[in-house]
């Protein structure tokens, strides 16, 4: 994977305190939150990712959210990233498990191949108790760099 994950995730960021009683309301706040790329807007983008979610929650359990667009809105993979955001409250995000989301991991992909491999890299942090917990604290972003560069060491 060659630091592919924590690469994604320094280009989009990790913010905290979003605002929101529900996915949507999280989802607005987010965007508007992040700086945006040149080859979207973030009504684009927002729509997109509403659309994705009136589909199916993209909540994956454990208190972790994954919004996405459905396509890819871009098509440089340089442009790709996740962003890590920490809603000021628990949000029901109707997840499978009945568990309320602490963290949403917004993926923007270039191509669906792309968007896959980020995904499993996801499915592979997030079944790391120790990830799991940490995220849970909120912890400062060079806590979650340092410690998913360290997993991220580990599963090469």
């Amino acid at each position: 994977m060659n630091h592919g994950f924590v690469d994604l995730i320094q280009r989009g960021g990790i913010f905290y305190h979003i605002r929101g009683n529900n996915p949507g309301e999280v989802l607005k706040a987010l965007i508007y939150a992040i700086p945006i790329l040149p080859a979207i807007n973030r009504e684009q983008l927002l729509e997109a990712v509403l659309e994705r979610e009136a589909l199916m929650s993209t909540a994956v359990g454990n208190g972790i959210a994954l919004p996405h667009p459905r396509t890819p809105l871009i098509t440089d993979p340089k442009e790709q990233r996740v962003v890590i955001a920490f809603p000021d409250r628990e949000v029901d995000w109707k997840a499978l498990d009945g568990e309320p989301v602490h963290t949403v991991m917004l993926i923007v992909s270039a191509s669906t191949k792309l968007h896959l491999h980020t995904l499993s890299g996801i499915n592979f942090f997030c079944r790391q108790e120790q990830f799991l917990a940490l995220l849970k604290k909120r912890p400062a972003p060079e806590e979650i760099i340092s410690a998913l560069t360290a997993m991220e060491e580990a599963w090469k």
